[in-house]
């Protein structure tokens, strides 16, 4: 395992304060090979943030949390606390609350979620069955994520539009017992240029949001409209022209953001993690000093 006083921490390394958006960049363990591996490259490269996402995928890779004891745990929590790296989980898309609300994969995550430091727990929302039901099967989620400090944030996928988010929210704050700042959504941009009601129109989905949809954290990559290809940001569309990208950023500052945005893939090589980190940085930056400038 890495020796994380090898890398002295960055403090603050992307997160770009009092220009209406403050962001935590980081990466995911997505599909790769070897468990920790994206884990310390973002120690080793000044992430300020990490997502652990155990999940088997659908070509049989991936990783099962129960493969993480508890050296491994104690482990992992150390260095994110010696680094000040924010931690959080993916749900195995195994879990699905309609089907299995007490499934023992809820438990086995937010315990590792729990264990390792995590401050929030990211969950797939579906509307398959209307928004009511969806919070009815949520409501073990809430309560135990709830028990352990974890925040949810409900994902869009390719199916779930804007409109679906708007009744979700309504339904969740006029039934739930929970503080309205326990539970947010979580943007994935890819995600949300592939839905059908927004295709290829990112800007449009956000602007579809209501107010009362509070945007708490961020998957980051893209594709062309296609499918879900999950290219590196400025790799696929915004390589050449990032105002796409800027348009993003200026709707989510009109909203507070304030939260963690994870690239969500581990690409080979690695290093476009780190471009796409710094590129982000730079529009955070450039767009951080316009909104400083005096008139």
């Amino acid at each position: 395992m890495l020796d994380a006083r090898a890398h002295p921490a960055t403090p603050g390394a992307g997160v770009l304060p009092n220009c209406g958006i403050r962001v935590k960049i980081g990466n995911q363990t997505s599909f790769a090979a070897a468990v920790l591996e994206p884990f310390e490259f973002a120690v080793a490269n000044g992430f300020a943030a990490f997502e652990f996402f155990p999940d088997r995928g659908f070509s049989g890779g991936g990783w099962h949390e129960c493969e993480l004891d508890g050296e491994t745990r104690r482990f992992i929590r150390q260095t994110a606390s010696d680094r000040n790296l924010e931690l959080t989980v993916h749900a195995p898309l195994a879990f699905d609350p309609l089907h299995g609300p007490e499934d023992g994969r809820l438990y086995s995550t937010i315990e590792f979620a729990s264990a390792i430091g995590a401050t929030l727990l990211n969950l797939h929302l579906d509307m398959s069955q209307g928004a009511e039901r969806f919070v009815d099967a949520l409501n073990p989620v809430l309560r135990l994520t709830a028990e352990t400090g974890l925040r949810l944030a409900l994902e869009n996928t390719v199916l779930t539009g804007p409109d679906d988010f708007n009744q979700f929210f309504s339904a969740l704050r006029q039934r739930s017992e929970f503080p309205s700042a326990h539970a947010g959504m979580t943007l994935d941009l890819g995600h949300a240029n592939l839905c059908a009601a927004t295709r290829n129109d990112t800007w449009r989905y956000l602007d579809r949001l209501a107010p009362h949809v509070p945007i708490i954290h961020l998957h980051l990559h893209e594709n062309f409209g296609d499918r879900d290809s999950h290219l590196t940001l400025f790799t696929g569309p915004s390589r050449e022209n990032a105002t796409g990208v800027e348009g993003v950023l200026d709707r989510l500052a009109e909203r507070d953001f304030s939260g963690c945005a994870i690239l969500e893939q581990w690409p080979q090589p690695p290093s476009l993690l780190v471009d796409a980190r710094d590129r982000l940085r730079r529009l955070l930056e450039t767009r951080c000093a316009r909104t400083n400038s005096p008139p």
